[in-house]
């Protein structure tokens, strides 16, 4: 029998409260590094961006409040309703939404602005929770696995058209969830298989890639039949169609790059792929993001002393590019502790994650882990010029109220999942 729950606090795993407390205390510090001018520094002034960010900090604190407050049950029960209305408010930004450095990703309401992909990723992950959750749910079985990879496709469509690939990504990195929920392996060697051609048809095109990939194929089959670990006679048909799939597919991406991908997308993959070396135009914010963070050297220059931040060599730095702050300022000891805070921070959930009692809280859990680690990794790659700049937040340190409050909501909405393992109120 579960221990009776006298107070909102009982049971909550302090160690993921104190990573929050640490990332954001830091995160603030370097948005006040690379926010701040000649002619701004006090800390309560709210017109500056640091200043703002203070206010999202403590409104993020009522918010923790509210969300440990509500019955764990609640998010399970009502996870259904918040997947529609996210996938309402997503589809709504077509009709409402206010296009924001080329994407009609946002809300305008005046005083601020919302990001709504920001928070269907909180929805999408209690949804997918409580779908696997439900009885007879076997990832194994064909029609489990469709609707499962139905609940990650409509968002990741609607973000898409906006278009955001880089936010829509994320959800389909929510497949590593379903994995560890039972999900054939194959299909992670089909993705891994996917990105590879992916990357080969970019650098190659379409008609060299298909000639080279169809060989190595034909080699391979060659070489099964005359070690009679094969029988074209009984298998053919399944070579057909391995044929078609993927000829089909590396069409699909040279059609996709060329005719639905925007310039300045087709311009940040060539740059990662060797292909354009554009220091001046597209790849401008990279190069000096990978300056800034190169001339911190080993020990960096310290706080507020970074004359690259300091000069605002690197647009948007504050957001996307909050890394680079920490690189100039915090030299390659400093980058590493926050690298290191955040790799903890993530193996924790990921413990906390696999000590659920319940699919629901267990399936929900991964999802954050998964969601922190892609959106780190992807950000920290993508400052340091290994990725293309897609506009993926450092969780906790990029400036925004959306992405703030969106992190902040997911990791207590899991926080206050896991204080219900052993209480009940």
């Amino acid at each position: 029998m579960r221990k009776r729950r006298n107070s909102i606090f009982a049971g909550i795993d302090w160690t993921l409260v104190l990573f929050f407390i640490v990332l954001v205390f830091i995160g603030w510090i370097n948005i006040y590094a690379a926010s701040v001018t000649n002619t701004s520094g006090e800390i309560l002034d709210f017109s500056t961006r640091y200043g703002k960010q203070i206010q999202w900090i403590g409104l993020s604190i009522v918010l923790i409040i509210i969300i440990i407050s509500i019955d764990a049950k609640f998010y399970e029960r009502f996870s259904g309703i918040f997947y529609i209305v996210s996938m309402l408010s997503l589809a709504g930004l077509f009709v409402f939404g206010t296009n924001i450095n080329g994407a009609t990703s946002w809300y305008n309401l005046g005083f601020s602005s919302i990001q709504p992909s920001e928070f269907a990723k909180i929805a999408t992950a209690l949804a997918l929770a409580n779908f696997l959750n439900e009885p007879n749910k076997d990832l194994s079985n064909l029609k489990t696995q469709l609707s499962a990879f139905l609940i990650l496709l409509l968002p990741a469509i609607l973000i898409t058209l906006q278009p955001d690939a880089g936010s829509a990504l994320i959800y389909f990195t929510l497949t590593f969830v379903l994995y560890r929920e039972g999900l054939p392996s194959y299909y992670l060697a089909i993705g891994f298989l996917a990105i590879i051609l992916f990357l080969i048809t970019l650098s190659l095109g379409f008609t060299s890639s298909i000639i080279i990939i169809f060989s190595i194929i034909t080699l391979f089959i060659v070489y099964l039949i005359n070690t009679k670990k094969y029988h074209l006679n009984r298998e053919w048909p399944k070579v057909v169609s391995l044929y078609v799939f993927i000829g089909l597919f590396l069409f699909s991406v040279d059609f996709v790059f060329n005719n639905v991908f925007e310039q300045r997308h087709r311009d940040r993959f060539n740059i990662i792929l060797g292909e354009n070396s554009d220091t001046r135009g597209i790849g401008y914010n990279t190069n000096q993001s990978m300056l800034t963070i190169g001339s911190g050297g080993l020990t960096g220059k310290g706080f507020l002393e970074g004359d690259r931040t300091q000069g605002k060599f690197v647009p948007e730095q504050d957001t996307d590019y909050i890394f680079s702050t920490v690189g100039e300022e915090w030299g390659f000891i400093g980058s590493s502790a926050v690298i290191i805070i955040f790799i903890a921070f993530i193996l924790r959930l990921i413990w906390v994650a696999e000590r659920q009692k319940s699919k629901f809280s267990r399936v929900f859990g991964y999802s954050v882990a998964t969601i922190f680690f892609f959106h780190f990794m992807i950000n920290i790659g993508m400052v340091i010029g290994l990725l293309p700049t897609i506009g993926i937040p450092l969780p906790f340190f990029s400036y925004g109220g959306s992405s703030l409050w969106g992190f902040t909501i997911l990791l207590f909405i899991f926080i206050r999942l896991d204080a219900d393992r052993t209480y009940e109120w």
